[in-house]
């Protein structure tokens, strides 16, 4: 900080992340220069909810102003345009600290997810609450003068986006925040009446507080006294949008034009909405809701401790703009509006929380979102695929928090499968249920770290061999996700990798009587191998699994998931030492050379490259690998002497 010759004035630097986005915003970042108006205006509003939601404690606060506005206003002689709320304003705190840096968490990811690319960078900057720098697209300074509500001193901030702004006290008449854009010579469309008209009716009619411009239809004046009094005369002002909160009119009221100008109004957002759910309870219990499904996950979108929730009206006064009570955490990229006349308006956070009401209006809401999914889903699967690439590993969180709606989630899960060779996760558990062979009792799955890993898993064999499908799980989450779920249309979950292969009807007596000849007659054999491989395993075993592959690991029952003990370890958390199963496919050729190794040495370094090779199918890496290769390297020098 450097103090200028005024002693009142600082002067600062930039924080080093608003330096990068103001760069990226002077040239030309956006497509859409005409967004800044909306990102102003949309502010503006956001200061008049707060005042007024203030003012229920402290009425003194609107007791002078009751109005609560928001003023454009075009001087072109001198290349001004300002923007004028009633709202809450800025101490000298706020100023400096809000107007300096950006005031949410994970800037540096903001500014690592950025790819050169300014189409869809610019739509990356409506994830990240940065709307007052848009300013910079049209203006090469900007100044604000703003004055707390309840305080009397007002503060001056001005900067040209060159990396430093100055702060001083000033005087303001009364409380609210003043923009003054000074244009840049390439920005006189929007110095122009009817196009800053047309831009706010376009973005901002929604806005529940009147945008006042000075009146246009005065006739001119016919003598020099006339125009006089026209000078003295202050100007009329006129509101441009219709000043309605766009929740509260009727479904058949609302284009869908205004409802996407609406969302991205709710969420800062650039893009789209994918779909939304409007919607009005009456009876009991009476509220409204506005409910939104983005296109895209926000960037710290695994971030579970980010602020998120919905805007809560009380009888359409502002209480709060990220309420989580209403929706569950994995609904978390849900955003919208609801307004309710059941809760107090004195109401608290800490009252919220408890209200058996609120938990009614949760219920009901994550029940609205759940079917929203579901008939988008169905209406339009390609859009959905979209949807679920996007926010598919959030939703699999639900099952083990939401156990009363885990079935109507369920429903909405996408996964690739053994039905088909395309990577896609397209299988619904509907269509997999719909598909099971007669006798089937089980959904079967298998998982693996990517989709050539689990396709290609030896597990799969026998399935493949008797048609049977099964879906692949290549999340992280989902081992968890299955844990939490268990059961789908009454039929359990079964992870072809863990515990004994039991098929049911769906193996015939005579592969059941196969199975136990096979391993009464190779009973030596796995001893063999056990007494080999000592403490590595729990137990071998001989199994008619495999069709292709001489050997495979298997996790026991009670033991954790060879995907979750990745997982795990990534979050760093202590695991217990993996010992599997061991399960040898005697019709394979090695395992029958194996079998008439008569050198104990030969068959213990013979043993240990198939289980490390199994292993390895399964897990994707070894403890010692450096040891396999040395092992398998010695077993390829005898093999060409």
């Amino acid at each position: 900080m450097t103090m200028t010759a005024e002693a009142s004035k600082e002067t600062h630097g930039f924080q080093t992340e608003v330096k990068q986005l103001l760069h990226l915003m002077i040239h030309s970042l956006y497509s859409n220069r005409e967004i800044f108006l909306r990102e102003l205006v949309s502010n503006a509003s956001d200061a008049c909810d707060k005042l007024r939601f203030a003012a229920l404690d402290q009425p003194d606060l609107m007791k002078n102003e009751p109005n609560l506005e928001v003023r454009v206003t075009i001087n072109k002689e001198a290349r001004q345009l300002v923007i004028e709320d009633s709202g809450i304003g800025m101490s000298y705190d706020e100023v400096k600290s809000n107007l300096g840096t950006i005031a949410r968490s994970g800037t540096a990811e903001f500014l690592q997810s950025l790819t050169g690319d300014k189409q869809k960078d610019s739509r990356l900057i409506g994830q990240f609450g940065v709307g007052f720098y848009s300013s910079f697209i049209v203006a090469d300074r900007v100044s604000v003068l703003t004055r707390k509500a309840g305080t009397d001193e007002g503060v001056l901030w001005e900067s040209a986006g060159d990396g430093e702004f100055t702060i001083e006290k000033a005087a303001k008449a009364g409380r609210g925040t003043q923009i003054t854009l000074h244009m840049k010579a390439d920005a006189d469309e929007f110095l122009e009446d009817f196009r800053l008209r047309s831009v706010l009716r376009k973005y901002s009619d929604h806005i529940a507080f009147p945008i006042l411009m000075p009146k246009q239809d005065m006739p001119a004046a016919e003598d020099d006294e006339e125009k006089k009094e026209d000078a003295d005369k202050q100007p009329e002002y006129e509101a441009v949008n219709s000043a309605t909160a766009l929740w509260t009119l009727s479904r058949s009221e609302i284009k869908d034009e205004e409802y996407t100008e609406f969302y991205k109004h709710v969420a800062h957002d650039f893009e789209d909405p994918l779909t939304w759910a409007h919607n009005r309870v009456e009876g009991k219990l009476e509220y409204t809701s506005l409910l939104y499904i983005p296109k895209r996950a926000p960037y710290d979108m695994w971030n579970r401790e980010k602020p998120r929730g919905l805007k809560l009206y009380v009888q359409r006064v502002f209480i709060m703009d990220e309420a989580d009570q209403f929706l569950p955490l994995y609904l978390r990229f849900v955003k919208g509006v609801v307004d309710s006349n059941d809760l107090s308006l004195n109401v608290s956070r800490e009252i919220l929380q408890n209200d058996a009401v609120v938990q009614k209006m949760r219920n009901a809401l994550t029940k609205r979102v759940l079917d929203t999914l579901g008939k988008f889903a169905k209406d339009k699967p390609e859009e959905y695929a979209g949807f679920w690439k996007e926010f598919g590993q959030v939703l699999k969180e639900g099952p083990s928090e939401d156990f009363g709606n885990k079935e109507d989630i369920a429903k909405l899960f996408r996964f690739s499968s053994t039905h088909s060779d395309k990577a896609e996760q397209d299988v619904s558990l509907v269509d997999y249920v719909g598909r099971m062979r007669e006798g089937q009792d089980k959904i079967y799955f298998v998982s693996g770290d990517s989709f050539a890993n689990a396709s290609k898993s030896p597990h799969l064999e026998v399935f493949r061999k008797k048609g049977i499908e099964v879906l692949l799980l290549t999340d992280r989450i989902d081992e968890w996700m299955v844990s939490g779920l268990r059961e789908f249309d009454g039929k359990q979950f079964q992870d072809v990798a863990r515990g004994s292969l039991d098929l049911g009807a769906l193996d015939t007596e005579e592969e059941k009587k196969a199975r136990e000849e096979a391993a009464e007659k190779n009973k030596d054999l796995a001893g063999r191998v056990a007494k080999a491989l000592g403490d590595k395993v729990q137990e071998v075993r001989i199994t008619d699994r495999l069709t292709e592959s001489p050997a495979c690991v298997v996790v026991n029952d009670q033991d954790m998931g060879i995907q979750m003990r990745k997982i795990m370890e990534a979050a760093g958390q202590k695991v217990d030492d993996f010992k599997p199963l061991f399960e040898l496919n005697p019709e394979h050729p090695l395992v029958q050379r194996l079998d008439h190794e008569p050198d104990e040495d030969r068959f213990r370094e013979l043993s240990l490259v198939l289980f490390d090779q199994a292993l390895l199918a399964e897990a994707g890496s070894l403890d010692d690998a450096a040891a396999y290769v040395q092992r398998l390297n010695k077993l390829l020098l005898e093999l060409s002497a």
